[in-house]
């Protein structure tokens, strides 16, 4: 019997021994106490042992007071599928808690409801049907109503569970700088908007209930909880509380509080979405000072000074721009009619005054004179620089149209508390006129005629990855927040969505108005600068492509990719889009051709940028390789059409992957490292015993087989050829390792004995496809491997045998991709994943004879499934995301519904192979990790803070990298 319930016993028997006539005066002086009441109220929520204790006379009378007693929940008690991890807060409308969702695998808010909802049906009723309107929001800056619940006794709501601080927390200390103010003010003012239009209205809107992430998005939290709560009251005594009034008579009228109520609200009138308008304005007056609008000793006070005051408005920052003075005096007119009538006005104007050149503060005219002196005195300031290479080229044009425009370099710092984020994090206009640069705190554009960057007001936050469109007047980015792939104008604005997206590292904007982007497990896609929907262009479904770049000739692509090499090196490659052949150039990434007639690109962990010209027609290198600038960070630079080179400077010389790290996951995702250093690990296989890892390394410029003793913590290398060797498996009995290999110059099977002793023997190989083993059949005889023809775009399911002539036969043959074979424990199926359907899935098939049934995992899409040890389970990844599904594989196969195991940013997979393994008890994966520098998602790189800029850069070029 749990420890709860036997004091619940030990309380009932105790009320035996009273006197039946004092026995429920002696029960309530007992749950008079807040412990025991507490514990009352979490077994009675819970149901536990309910049937037979709730028998008892004792705790029956038990049950009827914990009726009457407001709700309390307890950290580690379960509503429903909902456990309780801790209190968040505690408010009129509800206590908040911490809880994780058991059936979705995620953690949410639950907002407990006043007692008197459960004695009042009509209430409730009205309340479902205000919250099923109010769940219909869906806009990144509200946080979402999941669902409203009622179990146990206890009405809840489930919400969003939003990270961060509240503004309240963060105006505590202090003022709130004026352009991150107005900022989290345009995401407030798009909150309201889109729930303005749907009608629906906050009615409570204070700096209380508005988080801010950590990476500075809005969640505007209780939207429409007002009404709900409330009703339809149309007036309420104001002798009451200004947060919940006059709960006996009106059953929880809400009024929101007194500081941020409208004087309409204050009188007691019925109110519109212009009570949040007003509301808004005393929020942006507060982060603005750090000080309320409207105070005073009390409530009356505050009442009296909402009514009758006005806002000191001195107390703003000094030569704060007017569009945002009369934002304000708009928001807080007294009388509604000259108030503004939308939100989306106030929008405008802030809008209009971070779009200022001069910024969010008015400059006083000695200020800009001085300035302006200082621009014209100092040669060394970009708008000196810029002036004199126009005169020179127009110097140069005039007397000596034959020699080169001159060479010109300086640099820039970013502006005081940004770091750059993310890979590819600076862009420059095909005019070399402008560039924008990716940081912790979203886009940043600056002019080169400039002295400073100013932020792209609607790319704040979560934007990675910029590019500018050919005219130069938009910015598309990628924004993993919520992945999509947005465009902005340059100038700032409503961002516009493009599309969804998995996983995109890079793409490129095209002289056709299409944008080309690398998709994760898909390959290249397309789609119109004006949105619609994606096409592939060129499939390379297991592998992520980078940088892809529509060439001048409109029939190919260049891009670098390290699916189908042998090592971590990308390749730069060049694709016609009629033939869809792939052709391997040279080493390298990060390229883009110029009109030169160069490609230029870096090497991963290089910090020089190379270049080599080629012949686009013939589509090949037309000359010596040249280093052309040194400490270029890598993927860190851009290069305009008109010449102009800039660059984010790096010094560092190893890439980030060879720092990946080994870990055992357990089922709730904690993490436990291996004793193994840093470095490349691929394609991890635990021996059959739970004793050793076999895995690939990088090792001496190829891909070796090395073997991690995991009691020792030894690493030994197995495999010693010049050539690649790697995607390692066990036999079953454990003594040998099976392996590819391109060692006779095609990519073949081989094997070795796991302890070293022996030659390596080849199992099979055909000169026209690429073989890879993938898992062994239970006895032995039998290997599942995953085929492809050179072009890696199509993948095929085989067996070799492993007896006599190790006969090879194709198991599944399709147009589209089917590959990575699992067979399960028991010998009788096989899992694979397939794109029949357009996007990769798990699917099961009888093993070995295939064609007599088919099964589809269902999820989204999923890769590199894994059978549990005893069958019962199948597992697969997502990105971010290991996955469970229940199976049935004693007389027919059945599947059960996927859940998440855990949400853990780990290498989701490499082209040599899978990229985690599932321990011999079934308890625990063997999984790669990525450096935190590796997730642009969540990190911003530590680093130079500073642009270099070059000018006329491609005359340099020209004459440094010339064709043969």
């Amino acid at each position: 019997m749990p420890d709860e319930w036997k004091q619940i016993s030990d309380l009932y028997h105790a009320a035996l021994k009273v006197p039946e006539s004092e026995r429920t005066a002696f029960l309530q002086t007992c749950i008079a106490s807040d412990d025991v009441r507490r514990e009352v109220a979490s077994l009675l929520a819970n149901e536990r042992a309910g049937e037979h204790l709730l028998e008892s006379p004792a705790l029956e009378v038990a049950a009827g007071m914990m009726a009457d007693s407001a709700p309390v929940l307890t950290i580690g008690q379960t509503l429903a599928h909902y456990q309780i991890k801790s209190q968040l807060g505690k408010g009129g409308m509800g206590e908040v808690y911490l809880a994780h969702d058991g059936k979705l695998g995620r953690d949410v808010a639950v907002k407990t409801l006043p007692p008197e909802f459960a004695r009042d049906p009509e209430r409730v009723a009205r309340f479902n049907r205000e919250a099923k309107l109010l769940a219909s929001l869906n806009h990144p800056n509200i946080a979402a109503i999941y669902g409203l619940e009622e179990f146990g006794g206890t009405n809840f709501l489930v919400l969003e569970l939003a990270e961060g601080q509240t503004l309240a927390d963060r105006i505590k200390a202090g003022p709130i700088p004026i352009e991150e103010s107005l900022k989290l003010a345009l995401q407030i003012t798009e909150a309201l908007e889109a729930a303005h239009e749907k009608g629906i209205i906050h009615r409570d809107l204070k700096p209380a209930n508005i988080r801010v992430t950590p990476e500075g998005k809005v969640k505007v939290l209780d939207f429409g909880l007002a009404k709900a709560f409330a009703g339809e009251a149309a007036e309420v005594n104001l002798s009451n509380s200004p947060t919940l009034s006059d709960i006996a008579t009106q059953q929880g009228v809400i009024l929101g509080t007194a500081a941020y109520m409208s004087p309409e609200q204050a009188r007691g009138k019925s109110v519109d979405k212009r009570a949040d308008i007003w509301a808004f304005g005393c929020i942006l007056f507060e982060m603005l000072t750090g000080k309320a609008a409207f105070s005073g000793k009390d409530v009356t006070d505050i009442l009296a000074a909402v009514i009758r005051s006005e806002p000191d408005f001195s107390k703003l920052p000094q030569n704060l721009h007017p569009k945002i003075i009369e934002a304000l005096e708009r928001c807080l007119e007294k009388e509604v009619k000259n108030r503004y009538g939308s939100i989306s006005d106030a929008r405008v104007d802030i809008q209009k005054a971070l779009a200022d050149p001069d910024g969010a503060l008015v400059k006083p005219k000695a200020l800009a004179e001085g300035r302006l002196k200082w621009k014209l005195v100092l040669p060394c300031v970009a708008v000196a620089i810029v002036l004199t290479a126009i005169i020179a080229g127009l110097t140069g044009w005039i007397l000596k149209p034959a020699e080169p425009l001159q060479v010109m370099r300086f640099d820039c710092e970013l502006p005081e508390g940004l770091q750059f984020r993310g890979p590819f994090p600076i862009a420059i206009s095909p005019d070399g006129g402008r560039f924008v640069y990716s940081t912790s705190k979203g886009l940043y554009s600056r002019s080169i005629d400039e002295l400073t960057a100013k932020p792209i007001a609607g790319a704040e936050g979560d934007a990675l990855q910029p590019f500018f469109s050919p005219d130069g007047k938009w910015i598309a980015y990628i924004s993993p927040g919520d992945k999509k792939l947005k465009k902005v104008a340059v100038d700032g604005g409503t961002s516009v969505p493009l599309c969804d997206y998995a996983n995109t590292p890079s793409a490129s904007w095209g002289a056709d108005n299409a944008i080309v982007y690398s998709e994760f497990l898909k390959g290249i896609m397309r789609i119109s600068a004006n949105g619609g929907t994606p096409e592939s262009i060129i499939r390379t479904p297991i592998g992520i492509p980078e940088r892809p770049q529509i060439l001048p000739d409109g029939r190919s692509v260049l891009y670098a990719t390290s699916f189908g090499s042998s090592s971590p090196e990308k390749k730069i490659m060049i694709q016609s889009l009629k033939s869809g052949e792939p052709k391997e150039l040279f080493p390298g990434i990060s390229a883009r051709y110029l009109p030169t007639g160069h490609i230029v690109y870096q090497h991963a962990g290089n910090n020089t940028l190379f270049a080599v010209p080629f012949d686009l027609k013939k589509q090949a290198v037309a000359g010596g390789h040249v280093s052309i600038v040194e400490g270029v960070g890598v993927r860190q630079y851009a290069i305009s059409e008109s010449g102009t080179l800039v660059y984010i400077p790096g010094t560092s010389t190893v890439d980030p992957g060879f720092r990946r790290t080994l870990m055992w996951v357990d089922r709730e995702g904690n993490e436990t490292a291996l004793p193994a250093p840093p470095a490349y690990y691929q394609t991890p296989k635990i021996s059959p015993d739970g004793k050793q890892v076999a895995m690939t390394l990088f090792t001496d410029g190829t891909l070796q087989i090395h073997i991690l003793d995991l009691t020792s913590g030894a690493m030994n290398r197995l495999t010693f050829d010049k050539s690649s060797s790697f995607m390692p498996i066990w036999t079953p009995d454990g003594k040998r390792i099976i392996f590819t290999s391109n060692r006779d110059g095609i990519y073949s099977i081989y094997w070795k004995a796991a302890d070293g002793t022996g030659d390596v023997q080849k199992l099979g190989s055909a000169p026209d496809r690429y073989l890879k083993p993938y898992s062994c059949s239970p006895d032995g005889k039998t290997l599942a491997i995953e085929e492809s023809d050179f072009s890696f775009t199509n993948y095929d399911i085989g067996t070799l045998s492993m007896e006599g002539d190790h006969a090879r036969r194709q198991l599944l043959h399709e147009e589209y991709v089917e590959g990575q074979p699992n067979i399960s424990p028991d010998g009788k199926y096989v899992a694979y994943v397939s794109m029949e359907s357009g996007r990769l899935e798990i699917y099961v098939r009888p093993f070995p004879e295939v064609s007599n049934g088919i099964w589809q995992i269902p999820a989204d899409y999923g890769a590199f499934p894994l059978w549990s040890p005893d069958g019962r389970e199948l597992f697969y990844l997502t990105p971010g995301a290991a996955m469970t599904v229940p199976v049935d594989t004693r007389s027919t196969f059945k599947a059960g519904t996927p859940r998440m195991l855990f949400e853990k940013t780990f290498v989701f997979g490499d082209s040599a192979g899978p990229s985690w393994d599932i321990s011999s008890d079934g308890k625990r994966f063997l999984m790669i990790k990525q450096p935190v520098s590796m997730n642009p998602a969540t990190a911003a790189v530590k680093g130079p803070r500073r642009i270099n800029i070059v000018l006329n850069w491609l005359e340099e070029l020209k004459q440094r990298v010339q064709a043969k």
